[in-house]
Formats: C-alpha cells, sequence, structure tokens
C-alpha cells in the first residue's frame, strides 16, 4: 500500500511497500511505540508494508481525541449528523471497488467477496441513516397532576471497537456507523494484519463531513486493546474474534465498569434432511464450507447428514469441490489464500490431525493446483484448497475446533433429533442451518436449537442490518448483539425527565414518599 498524507491518509492498492500510521484527530500519526508489524500479500506471500503498534502514549492520544471531539459532536443535531452519514454512504457506493481491493490485497479473498463484504457492511451505515426515528423516545403527559414524564437515549461518549482480520471494513462498520449516529465518539482498532480499509474509511469519513476526533484508527496488538479495554474514558467496547479472546476482552473491560459487546468464535453446523434437494444442499455446503477460504465466523464448517443420504451427498460435495480454483484474489479464482503463513501452517496440522484420528479425508486440499505468481525471493502464497472429510467423530479434533480455514467435515447421524441434540451440546452456538423441504421439521428445527441465527434453507444466516447479529453460548459475551436497534441500544443510555410547571401556589412541606396522584 502506499499513504498519501496530504490531509488524508488514503492508501491505495499496489503501489509498493510502505508504512501505515494511526489516525488521530482528523491526522496522520505516525506512533511512538517503536515498534512494528509486517503487512503481507497472502497471494504472493510479499511483504508489501508495515504498520505501527501503539504504545501506551498513543492510545492515550487517541482516546483524548475521541474525548475531546465528544461534547460537540452529541450536540450536533440528529439532521446534521445524518447529512454527513447519507454523504459517507454515498461516497461508499461509489468507491466500493477501491475499497474491495484493498481488502483482497491484505486479506486474500476473492474480490466479488471482498465487495460483497462492503455492500453488507453498507447496508448498516444506510440503517443508520435513520437514527432520528430510532431515537426517538416516549412521553406521558399528566401522569400525575400537572406533572409530564418524558424519556430520551443519550450517547455514551467514546466507544472502542475491536474488529479481527477476516472482515477489515464489514465488521467496524456493524458498529460505527451506529456508534457515531446517535453521537458518540470511536477509537477503532483494527487487526494489525489488514490496516488499510480502516485508514481508507477513516478518509472517507473526513471527505463526508465528519468533525475530526469523531472517528479515530489506531494499530496495535495486545498493548493497544489492553490499554482500550481498561483506559477511564473509553466507555463500551465492541469485539469480534476467537472465543478465548473475546472472554478476555468481557472479563477484563466490564472489571475496568465499562458495556461490553464481545462475539466469539464458532463450529457451524448444517443439517441435511434425507427429503433435502441434495443438489442444492451440495452447492450451498459448498459455497458455505469454502467461501472467503472459511475465514468466516459464519462458516460452515460441520455438515451433520441425517439418514441415507449421506454418501450421495459427499460424492456431490466432492466434485464440485474438486473443480474449484484456488488462487490469487484479483485473478478471477474462485477462492483465494489464508490471511498468513501461520493460518495456512495451522489449517495443514488440522488436515493432519483428523487423517491420524481416523476421518476419511476425500478431498485434500494441501495438494490442490493454486493459480498464483509468487513474489520473487518468496515461496509463494499461503494456500491451502477445499477440504473435505467424511465419517468424522464428534470427539475429533477437527470437529471440536474452530479451524478457521477451508475444511468441511461431514457428520454421519441416524435421525433428526440426533442432529439437534448434537448441535445443543457444542459450546458455540453462533450460527446453524437446516436444509429440508418438510415445513414441520424446519419449524421444529428453528424452535429446538439453542443457536442465535438460523438459516432454513439459507447456509450462512447472517441477518439484515435492522437485525440483530449475534450467537449464543460462547459465541457471545455480553447480552446485546450487534448491529439492529440492539446495536442503536448498546450505544446509548436511558434517561427519564419528569417536569412539573407550577401554575399555582408550591403545596407546602410533605415528607411523604410521593404518590402520583
Amino acid at each position: 500500500m502506499t499513504y498519501t498524507l496530504d490531509g488524508a491518509a488514503r492508501p491505495r492498492a499496489g503501489d509498493g511497500p510502505s508504512e501505515a500510521v494511526h489516525w488521530i484527530g482528523g491526522a496522520a500519526h505516525p506512533g511512538t511505540g517503536g515498534r512494528f508489524g509486517d503487512v503481507t500479500d497472502p497471494a504472493t506471500g510479499a511483504v508489501t508494508g508495515r504498520v505501527p503498534l501503539a504504545s501506551d502514549a498513543d492510545v492515550e492520544a487517541a482516546v483524548a481525541a475521541a474525548k475531546a471531539a465528544f461534547p460537540a459532536w452529541r450536540d450536533t443535531s440528529l439532521a446534521k449528523r445524518t447529512e454527513i452519514l447519507f454523504r459517507f454512504r454515498e461516497l461508499l457506493n461509489a468507491r466500493t471497488d477501491e475499497l474491495a481491493a484493498l481488502i483482497t490485497a491484505e486479506h486474500g479473498k476473492v474480490l466479488s467477496d471482498a465487495a460483497g463484504e462492503v455492500a453488507r457492511g453498507r447496508d448498516v451505515v444506510e440503517f443508520a441513516c435513520g437514527m432520528p426515528h430510532l431515537l426517538k423516545g416516549y412521553a406521558t403527559e399528566n401522569a400525575s397532576t400537572s406533572v409530564d414524564v418524558h424519556s430520551v437515549r443519550q450517547p455514551l461518549g467514546p466507544v472502542a471497537i475491536i474488529s479481527p482480520f477476516n472482515f477489515p471494513a464489514m465488521v467496524p462498520m456493524w458498529f460505527f456507523p451506529i456508534a457515531i449516529a446517535a453521537g458518540n465518539t470511536v477509537v477503532l482498532k483494527p487487526s494489525e494484519k489488514v490496516p488499510s480499509a480502516a485508514l481508507w474509511m477513516a478518509a472517507l469519513w473526513r471527505e463526508a463531513g465528519l468533525p475530526d476526533g469523531v472517528f479515530n484508527v489506531l494499530h496495535g496488538d495486545k498493548a493497544a486493546v489492553d490499554g482500550l479495554l481498561t483506559h477511564p474514558d473509553v466507555k463500551a467496547v465492541s469485539f469480534v474474534g476467537s472465543t478465548p479472546i473475546a472472554r478476555y476482552v468481557y472479563r477484563t473491560a466490564t472489571a475496568h465498569d465499562k458495556r461490553v459487546q464481545a462475539l466469539g468464535g464458532a463450529k457451524n453446523h448444517m443439517v441435511v434432511l434425507p427429503d433435502a434437494d441434495l443438489d442444492l444442499a451440495a452447492d450451498q455446503a459448498v459455497n458455505a464450507g469454502f467461501g472467503s477460504a472459511g475465514e468466516r465466523c459464519m462458516a460452515i464448517s460441520a455438515l451433520v447428514a441425517v439418514g441415507g443420504c449421506a454418501d450421495a451427498l459427499v460424492e456431490k460435495i466432492a466434485d464440485r469441490a474438486r473443480g474449484l480454483r484456488t488462487g490469487d484474489g484479483r485473478r478471477g479464482c474462485d477462492m483465494g489464500p489464508l490471511v498468513t503463513r501461520d493460518a495456512r501452517e495451522r489449517v495443514a496440522r488440522y488436515i493432519e490431525a483428523g487423517e491420524s484420528e481416523g476421518a476419511e479425508l476425500v478431498v485434500d486440499g494441501r495438494r490442490a493446483d493454486f493459480d498464483a505468481d509468487p513474489a520473487e525471493g518468496t515461496e509463494g502464497g499461503f494456500f491451502v484448497g477445499p477440504t473435505l472429510f467424511d465419517h468424522v467423530g464428534t470427539d475429533m479434533s477437527i470437529y471440536t475446533e474452530e479451524i478457521f480455514g477451508p475444511v468441511l467435515s461431514v457428520v454421519r447421524v441416524d435421525s433428526y433429533d440426533e442432529a439437534v441434540a448434537l448441535i445443543n451440546a457444542n459450546p458455540y452456538g453462533n450460527g446453524a442451518a437446516i436444509f429440508t423441504n418438510d415445513g414441520g421439521a424446519a419449524r421444529r428445527f428453528q424452535n429446538e436449537v439453542e443457536i442465535g441465527m438460523v438459516g432454513v434453507n439459507v447456509p450462512i444466516p447472517v441477518p439484515m442490518a435492522y437485525y440483530s447479529f449475534g450467537g449464543w453460548k460462547s459465541s457471545l459475551f455480553g447480552d446485546t448483539h450487534a448491529h439492529g436497534t440492539e446495536g442503536v441500544h448498546f450505544f446509548t443510555r436511558g434517561k427519564v425527565v419528569t417536569t412539573r410547571w407550577p401554575d399555582h401556589g408550591h403545596g407546602g412541606l410533605d415528607l411523604g414518599f410521593p404518590q402520583g396522584t
């Protein structure tokens, strides 16, 4: 990436290695930590730049900028806030391809997938454009004699967003449009693996007219995260990542008196009943299992084949998986690389473990042909092709652990009841799907399965922006999901005002408790 610093840190894809910056108070900030992380192109293995890892002073500067900007932004009219949000939306619409190219260059997902990510994030921006309606309170006239009562919802102050590498645009947009529209200021800590999208969006906000300090970008690792979790001026934390880190974020931030929504990992199941359209199920299993190289918290990683459909279904999935083209996401491939060399090696170890634990390896992604040109001086991209296991046991590591790669495990069960029991026994509760033509079975499933998001003949049940996104069990820490009206509730707090305007003399002294008559 290249970062132009003529008033806006706007990165551009493909211009060679460079150094990222923080974005604090409306200006590029080089950082004071003296520590850096490498940014790589996953399709070639080449180091394309480096990103500063925040020091305590950098954290302090970012939070101070958000705190200083808060009073004026809180007092900015809803009409003005919405006007800026609409401008941000239009700029995002016009430049989706530019942002998608940045995502592909650092994450590796194919360009069409990156553009889809931007579109789903834009949905939340559009939802937040309705904030004047979403923030309407209630009023009661003459609740007691000459006493009126009304409620309002007010912003919290500076809030922190800690986002993962796999959706560098969409996941931050689950949170910051709602937070900003509601009158809060934001410090976004993106993954240090994919820094450019956050800087690009900061520059877009400035172009849309957002005042300096309302949206800040702080790069870093655990030190930066801990600084935000414990800072007394940060009022709320939104996090998406693995379950162990989500649990840590929740416990640490709540111990420091913050409101927290921490979305964790997943092991999403797709149940296929014998009456299902197996061609549809196979198509959707491949789409949901291997899209974005499986690096989605809503990816299907466990397919539960019920009754006698397994043999035919596995054959159909294998045929489709072998036909996928894996390679550089800029070359028209179906699936791109994993995000880092470590990620590739981790997924390869899971495949080895699945073999050694007795699962049948039907399609081995380690041996696929990859469509990419390695960068000079590198070993090439971080590729693992679509991988399919059959006869997977629920005690195997490829079933019990979140692989976060293109590995689909088929578990065979005899009945619907066994399938539901298997899902409900799993510690994760993000998403689950059922494929069937039986409306009664589908209705039972959506009622009985202990999962936050359910799909019926829909493999990735990610709700629209006006519904909430979030799981159950170890997939969510905190009681509030992302976006939708729950997001509005998370980024505001309630206040009730009781008013009396006396039009005659006061009633004198009365030490009794008011009785509301």
